[in-house]
């Protein structure tokens, strides 16, 4: 096997760009197009990058063999908000894109993309947050009824928020909180799934410098719709003798998983997953001291 070395600072700085770019399910065009930038600069030979009809990234590498295709995935979109109602305060009611933890996000800055592309900041609040005019604001039910977006523009009517170009289905992007620390952390709000694209492109990258060629056709999909349920369902260019996702491993009470190892997931709600497949992984865990 060819001594393949992980470039860790160049997926480090390719996580970080990426977590930067704007990318709610539904709003993925600026994170999609600079994987696909990222991953047409390796000229990689053979290796075909180009969007799908449902603009996701789809990218082709050759294989020595074709009787098995393998595929790969990862997502860009993330958790986000939509304007769903322009309310008489000239505040905004809010849609969630995904499963928005409302109580993770009290407070956080967001920026709305009005239609015509103009952006504004703003801050997402409960309604009537003050604990000095709110008795029950500390116990209040924090949902997408009791939340809104508070504009950074001295607006105080729904027709002055329409004014500056705001409408009912415009995107809001909750700021990311990108941070390096000087341990080498990337701290950010949405890892899930950025850290696994950077993951996969990493590898990528050590395979074109080490000038090995796959064992098999493997496509890779970086997919935009994962957060509403269908990512990678549809646009693979053949059809898949394997597939494997990579994602977030959850973590949390009777899970076998902590932020310092590769999880295996071998079933989730829906049942188990190809007991082979699995296996296999775990194999080539140990094999190769993977934690």
């Amino acid at each position: 096997m060819a001594n393949l070395t992980i470039p860790v600072d160049a997926a480090a700085d390719f996580l970080v760009d990426l977590l930067n770019k704007p990318s709610p399910t539904g709003y993925t065009v600026e994170a999609i197009d600079y994987a696909g930038e990222c991953f047409t600069a390796l000229a990689m030979p053979g290796m075909r990058v180009q969007p799908t009809e449902k603009g996701a990234l789809l990218v082709t590498l050759p294989g020595q063999k074709q009787d098995a295709p393998r595929g790969v995935t990862g997502h860009v979109d993330t958790l986000g908000l939509m304007v769903r109602e322009i309310k008489s305060t000239g505040r905004l009611k809010t849609s969630p894109l995904g499963g928005i933890m409302w109580g993770g996000i009290e407070m956080e800055g967001v920026t709305v993309r009005a239609y015509d592309g103009r952006r504004y900041r703003g801050t997402v609040v409960p309604v009537n947050p003050s604990v000095h005019v709110n008795r029950n604001i500390r116990t209040q039910e924090r949902s997408d009824e009791t939340m809104e977006i508070r504009l950074d523009a001295r607006t105080r009517s729904a027709d002055e928020t329409r004014a500056l170009g705001i409408e009912v289905g415009d995107f809001i992007f909750l700021d990311p909180r990108v941070e390096v620390s000087d341990t080498g952390f990337i701290r950010g709000r949405f890892l899930d799934d950025k850290a696994g694209v950077a993951a996969i492109y990493g590898a990528v990258r050590a395979l074109n410098e080490a000038g090995f060629q796959l064992a098999q056709d493997t496509a890779i999909l970086i997919a935009n719709y994962e957060e509403v349920g269908h990512g990678g369902a549809a646009g693979w260019p053949y059809p898949l003798a394997e597939l494997l996702a990579i994602d977030m491993g959850a973590i949390g009470e009777s899970q076998n998983s902590d932020e310092f190892s590769v999880s295996i997931c071998v079933k989730d709600g829906g049942g188990p997953y190809h007991f082979d497949m699995t296996h296999r992984l775990r194999q080539l865990a140990e094999a190769h001291d993977i934690p």
